[in-house]
């Protein structure tokens, strides 16, 4: 239908800090546009390919959130496997299980405690073996790993599934 417009590679670093200027607005399906456009002219480029995954994880929850959530999830998923370390790609994958778990606590419904208790379960996972692989400096699947074990904790309807079955209240 239309023939999509080629960026240079001399504008690829304008054009990543504008992907993460609309992240931070909200408007992830614009930092999505311009992360393929980047990937376009660039297929390797790590900065593009994660912010790339972050955008699309954007979009799974909020009012972003619809029925494309499945789709994204299996992108941002496929994304990850192109990424250049073992540390990346155990982190990353942790930040989609976060983000989907997080989703499905907005969303509700029958059996959300222990959707969303085995989706952060997951996502803690991932952090462990980000965590067992990273260089000192980085810290950020600690600080994640901590976040997702909060919202179990300050979350009593997030439980495994056995404990959800043991409670009378749901019988």
């Amino acid at each position: 239908m239309f023939e999509l417009k080629p960026l240079s590679e001399g504008a690829i670093p304008d054009a990543l800090k504008k992907a993460e200027r609309y992240r931070l607005l909200n408007e992830p399906r614009q930092a999505e546009s311009i992360c393929q456009d980047i990937l376009s002219v660039d297929p390797d480029n790590e900065d593009a390919l994660t912010t790339l995954i972050l955008a699309l994880t954007d979009q799974v929850s909020g009012p972003r959130a619809g029925p494309g959530t499945q789709r994204i999830i299996s992108e941002a998923r496929k994304l990850v496997a192109e990424l250049p370390t073992e540390f990346d790609r155990a982190y990353y994958s942790g930040i989609i299980a976060e983000r989907r778990a997080k989703a499905r606590l907005e969303l509700g419904g029958p059996r959300t405690g222990f959707i969303v208790y085995e989706g952060l379960r997951e996502a803690m996972r991932f952090y462990e073996q980000a965590e067992a692989l990273r260089p000192e400096d980085r810290v950020n699947a600690i600080l994640r790993w901590n976040t997702c074990a909060r919202i179990i904790m300050n979350n009593p309807e997030i439980r495994p599934e056995d404990e959800e079955r043991a409670d009378p209240a749901i019988e």
